[in-house]
Parts: structure tokens; sequence; C-alpha cells
């Protein structure tokens, strides 16, 4: 059996730097907890902030493996900063995150996940209806990208970024889902949001029978109501934390 390198850069990274490592590795675990990796694949990515310098994971690596230590960073273009790193990234997988941090300095974060209910919603002309309440936070702030086969061409960066614009959800049609957050808690939200509302729409739609739809004079209201809720006592900002303790009490050696 393969081991995996251990390493520890408590001491050996900035403050801000080890709590973002922190944050991000216990993203990593609640989407392991919450059944929404794919194996190997798919990212959170965090910029380290007033800096060129971006966390991934390493490639290779189960999302209940990854530690605060065993995150690889990167700059901009794709390279290993630490030159005595163990690990490897996913290349094709930075070209999302790439195209996004390149162009959001303020949303720090990039979560991007292919479950099942996010792809199945992507992939249908209509997208994300106004069905459920939890669609109503991801519609405040939604956006829609095209399939393009797998991301690894450069010039689909560009039209990603357009896609995106100024929004916090994306659903990348045919492929999965992506969120941004100004902290790794507002985007992990983001995506309960959105996964919660996809899940909900697929179970209405199984019914075969007609839903009942938010009038969109209510959906266009939800933006501001979302703002509270989201960034305000009740999101990222105070759930966060809650977060945390839950993957402490499951492993604690992801702050490692």
């Amino acid at each position: 059996m393969l081991t995996i390198p251990v390493i520890d850069l408590k001491n050996k990274v900035s403050a801000q730097e080890w709590q973002l490592r922190v944050d991000l590795a216990a993203c990593y675990r609640l989407i392991a907890l919450h059944g929404w990796d794919d194996l190997i694949y798919t990212h959170v990515s965090v910029r380290i902030p007033d800096t060129e310098y971006v966390l991934i994971n390493a490639f290779g690596l189960r999302f209940d493996e990854i530690t605060a230590s065993n995150l690889v960073k990167i700059d901009m273009t794709g390279n290993i900063v630490d030159a005595d790193c163990p690990f490897e990234f996913n290349p094709a997988g930075f070209t999302i995150h790439s195209a996004v941090h390149e162009v959001r300095h303020d949303d720090i974060c990039a979560l991007h996940v292919h479950c099942n209910e996010a792809i199945a919603v992507a992939s249908l002309e209509e997208g994300l209806l106004p069905i459920s309440q939890y669609s109503m936070f991801a519609l405040a702030s939604m956006s829609y990208h095209d399939y393009e086969g797998l991301a690894v061409n450069g010039d689909e960066k560009l039209r990603l970024q357009q896609d995106l614009g100024d929004k916090n959800f994306m659903l990348l049609r045919n492929h999965g889902a992506l969120t941004m957050g100004k902290t790794i808690g507002d985007a992990f939200m983001h995506m309960y949001d959105l996964i919660r509302a996809c899940q909900i729409q697929v179970q209405v739609m199984s019914t075969g029978m007609k839903p009942i739809l938010v009038d969109q004079s209510i959906v266009d209201g939800i933006k501001g109501q979302a703002n509270i809720v989201h960034t305000g006592l009740t999101g990222g900002q105070k759930a966060w934390p809650a977060m945390l303790r839950r993957v402490y009490k499951v492993d604690p050696s992801f702050a490692l």
C-alpha cells in the first residue's frame, strides 16, 4: 500500500496562510462527508490574499486524506511554488480555477463539484428552476457556462470568465457546479444551497406532477435577503465555525 508523505508546514508559513490551509482542508473533508467528492477529482482552491499564489489539493489523495500541510501551493500559471513539495496537482483541473482566480480577486475561494444532481440540472435546457427556497439563494446570483469538452483548453478560460461575471453560482452545462466566496465558508455555504436546490428540483420533477414556480418578482427580491442570510449572522460567517467543529469531531488530523 502506498503511503502518503507526512510533512508539517504549520511553523513554516504565515499565520494567514496556515489558517487558510486549515479551512481549506476542512472544506475538502466536508465535501467527502456530504458525498460530493468524485474519487480524487474536482477541486476547491483558495487564493492567498495579496499574492499570486493558490492552494489546491494534491492530486491522487482522497478528499478525506487532505490535510493543511499536504495542500499544494502553486502560482497563477500552475507552477508549484515549493521546490521540496512531495506532491503533484492536476493541471487540467486547474484550468477552471485559474480562470476565476485571475478575475475574481475579492472572492478568494472557488469550489467545483461533479455531484449527480448538479450535473442533472445543469444538463436541462431550463437549468435551475425557482422551485425551492434553496434555489432562491442560487438564482439570486446564477450563471451558466456551456460544455466545451474536458477543461484543458486555455482558450475556454476567457469564455468562462465572461459567463461567470460577478456571479457566485455557476452551473457548468453537462459537467457540474461551481461556487465562489469571499471566504472558504461562504463558498461552501453557496455550494450547499446549490446542491440542495438541485436535489429538490430532481425530486420534484421525478413525481411527474407540475411544480409551483416562485414568481420572478419574488426571485428578484431575494438577493438582498440572501445577503443578510448568507453573509450575515446565519451564513458563512456563522455556519463555518460549526462546520469546523464537525470536521474536528470526525478526524482532527485535517488540521495538521
